[in-house]
Order: structure tokens, then C-alpha cells, then sequence
């Protein structure tokens, strides 16, 4: 069968991203590269990653859902793959602390139907978001050196590939498995410290839905067991609080970077 474009109800979404069942939480792992572009120059892996992403989807009325969510990403060393806690910028010469990803909550609303691929084997969510708004950072002076730019602006290009009689089995609250493949092109980090300088980060990943915690790659369980026990669960409801970003978790721990310490801080288990 030739893969159908068709406009799917929130609940296939929902079974996807997350789960059907408000009481699981749903864990998805990822891996990549990290390369710096730069016009005139060859590309330069900088980093090797390793993240993950613990949600749950909460109904609030027919049709609709409140969906919650951490996520946690790690860059690592691209030759030993070992996480990094200081990187060494070959463009300005500097030494600064590696501020890794700690985004708690990441949320949204569900509803409304959702484009998909589908033939008889798999369906296929396909996802081109390209986020634009102000940069939080420019408003301070003391932070032009890491993040001048006016205007964040970024590509997120998502794939997610799920068996189609999973999808269409109302016995399943969650699909089985899951195959995602993320590229996205943005801006310098602001801990890289890079200034105004020229270029963008090009992010190559993949990934899967894991069954449980226990299956997610052994770095990340070591992490999450001693450092950042929070991951371990998604919120247990939709927070009243901002997404977080990596521009603004810089922008509230700028003290902690300063000072060197060890990222992403400790965050202790939700009572």
C-alpha cells in the first residue's frame, strides 16, 4: 500500500508522543552529533549527544489533552564519548563550563487532528517547526559576549515512525515502538560564549520510545539516579510555569556557570 496522507485524531498523536494512560510516565532516548557550520570554513564536529525525554498526557475534556514533559541532554566528548564538563572553544581560545540541557517542563495542548503518513506497516509524523521570538538574553548587557543576537531563531525537523496496527489497536494506550529522527539548525549556545560570531549548530539525531526508565542508556540512568533524580517521572500535572529553554535555564544559572559549577545542577525526586 502506497503511504496515504491523512489527518489523525489527537488520541493516535497522544499514544505516540506520550501515552493514552494519564498515571504512565513515557520515556524517549535519543543520540547524535553536534557540528558547527560555518560559511567558509569545514564543518567541525564539536559534540556527540545522548538525551532523553520522560512525559505524560493528561485528558481535560473530550478530544483534548495537557501534555507535560523533562527532557535532558548531554554532550559529550565526540572522540571518547565521555560527558563533557569543560569545553575548549578553538575559535576564541577560551575555556568555559558545559551548561547541558535540563528542560523542565517542556509542554503543550493536544487537540485538533494531526498530519500523518500511513500505509499498512507504519505511519509517519512529520513535524518542520521554526521557533522566532525575542531573545531573553539581549535585555541584559552583562550577557551580550554569550547571546547578542535580537532574535532567536531556530529549525526543528521531525520524523516519527510508529507500527500502523499499534497506532489503530484501541487496546494499546501506548504504541510499542517508536523511531524518531531529529535534525535542527540553530543559533550558538550561549555558554559557548561565541559572541557575535558567525555560523550555527547543526544537530543530526535519532531515537526510540524505551519501555521504562530501565531502558534508557546507561549514562543517562547513572545521571538521573545520583544527580538529577527529578527525570526519573514527569510532572505529575500540567505546571503552571514557562517552557524552559536552554536560553533561559543559562539566563537563571548564570551565577553557577560563572562560578563553574557542574551542570545540569542537582534536582532532587518530586514528593
Amino acid at each position: 500500500m502506497v503511504a496515504q496522507n491523512q489527518e489523525l485524531e489527537a488520541s493516535y498523536w497522544v499514544k505516540t508522543r506520550s501515552s493514552l494512560d494519564p498515571a504512565e510516565s513515557s520515556f524517549l532516548s535519543w543520540t547524535g552529533k553536534i557540528y558547527a557550520f560555518i560559511p567558509g570554513e569545514k564543518r567541525t564536529l564539536l559534540f556527540k549527544m545522548v538525551g532523553m525525554s520522560v512525559s505524560r498526557c493528561i485528558p481535560t475534556e473530550a478530544g483534548c489533552w495537557d501534555f507535560t514533559s523533562r527532557e535532558l541532554t548531554y554532550y559529550l566528548n565526540p572522540e571518547t564519548e565521555e560527558i563533557l564538563h569543560r569545553w575548549d572553544n578553538p575559535w576564541t581560545g577560551g575555556t568555559v563550563p558545559v551548561m547541558h540541557v535540563a528542560n523542565n517542563p517542556v509542554q503543550g495542548h493536544f487537540k485538533g487532528k494531526f498530519p500523518a503518513q500511513v500505509d499498512d506497516e507504519s505511519t509517519t509524523f512529520v513535524f518542520d517547526i521554526f521557533p522566532t521570538y525575542p531573545n531573553p538574553l539581549v535585555e541584559n548587557t552583562k550577557l551580550a559576549e554569550y547571546s547578542p543576537q535580537p532574535t532567536y531563531q531556530a529549525a526543528e525537523l521531525f520524523k516519527i515512525t510508529v507500527p500502523t496496527t499499534d497506532l489503530f489497536n484501541l487496546e494499546l494506550p501506548s504504541v510499542s515502538q517508536l523511531r524518531l529522527s531529529w535534525d535542527r539548525i540553530g543559533q550558538w549556545l550561549p555558554w559557548m560564549k561565541m559572541g557575535d560570531r558567525s555560523g550555527y549548530l547543526i544537530y543530526s539525531a535519532y531515537g526510540r520510545k524505551v519501555k521504562s526508565f530501565d531502558e534508557l542508556p546507561q549514562l543517562l540512568k547513572d545521571e538521573i539516579n545520583t544527580r538529577v533524580p527529578l527525570y526519573k517521572k514527569a510532572p505529575k500535572s500540567f505546571l503552571d510555569v514557562e517552557d524552559m529553554t536552554s536560553w533561559l535555564y543559562f539566563q537563571q544559572n548564570l551565577d553557577a556557570y560563572l562560578a563553574g559549577e557542574r551542570f545540569p545542577l542537582p534536582a532532587a525526586e518530586e514528593n
